[in-house]
C-alpha cells in the first residue's frame, strides 16, 4: 500500500464522505419502516446499517485502487464498521453500531496516548506531509487530539444512551464531523506558532 498516487480531491472527498451521506439519506427514508426478512422483523435503522457495510467497503476499495494507499485510520474504521455493523444486523440490535464511534475514538486516543508516554508523536508520522510542524508543535497537537478523542468517545456514549436513534444519527452525521472541523480550526494559533519555515 505504499505506491501512492495523486487523485482528484473532489473524488477523494466524495469517496470518504459519500457513504456517510448515503447512510443519513437512507435512514431518513426508511427510519419508520419495518421489514420482515426470513421471518424476522428488522426496523429501518438495521436495514440501512446492513446496506452501509458493503458501501463503506466499496468506497474503501475504490480509494485504495485510486490512490494506492490506505491510512491505518481508514482500515481500522472499515474493520470496526464491518464488525459492529455486522453484529447489529446479526443480533438485530442497533446498540452495537452506535458503540462503534466510541470504540474508534477510544482506540485512536489510546494509540496517541501510548505514543505520548513513549515521548513520541504518532500523529506526526500520519500527517507530517500535510502539516510541517516543529517537534514541540507535534507534541502539543498530539496531546490535544488525544484528549479530544477521549472526549468524543464519552460524548458519543452520552448521546446514544440518553437520546433517540434519530438524534444519534444527526449527531453522528453532523455533530462529530463539525466537532473535528472546529477542533482543527481552533488549532490555527498552534499551526502558526510552530510552523516549519521553508528553506530559501
Amino acid at each position: 500500500m505504499s505506491d501512492r498516487r495523486e487523485v482528484n480531491p473532489l473524488v477523494k472527498t466524495a469517496l470518504e464522505l459519500g457513504p456517510v451521506i448515503l447512510f443519513f439519506a437512507a435512514y431518513l427514508w426508511l427510519k419508520d419502516e419495518v421489514f420482515t426478512i426470513g421471518g424476522r422483523e428488522y426496523d429501518g435503522f438495521i436495514v440501512v446499517t446492513a446496506g452501509f457495510i458493503p458501501v463503506i467497503l466499496a468506497s474503501t476499495a475504490a480509494l485504495w485502487a485510486l490512490t494506492g494507499h490506505l491510512s491505518r485510520m481508514q482500515l481500522v474504521t472499515a474493520v470496526l464498521i464491518v464488525v459492529f455493523g455486522g453484529l447489529s444486523v446479526w443480533l438485530n440490535d442497533e446498540r452495537f453500531f452506535k458503540m462503534k464511534p466510541t470504540l474508534i475514538y477510544l482506540l485512536f486516543g489510546g494509540v496517541l496516548g501510548i505514543g505520548l508516554m513513549r515521548g513520541q508523536s504518532y500523529l506526526r508520522s500520519l500527517m507530517e506531509g500535510l502539516m510541517p510542524l516543529q517537534e514541540a508543535g507535534w507534541m502539543k497537537l498530539t496531546k490535544r487530539l488525544c484528549g479530544f478523542f477521549f472526549a468524543l468517545a464519552l460524548l458519543n456514549e452520552l448521546v446514544w444512551r440518553t437520546m433517540s436513534t434519530e438524534s444519534w444519527v444527526y449527531f453522528k452525521t453532523f455533530g462529530l464531523t463539525a466537532a473535528l472541523f472546529l477542533f482543527f480550526l481552533a488549532q490555527s494559533a498552534l499551526f502558526r506558532d510552530y510552523a516549519v519555515e521553508e528553506e530559501e
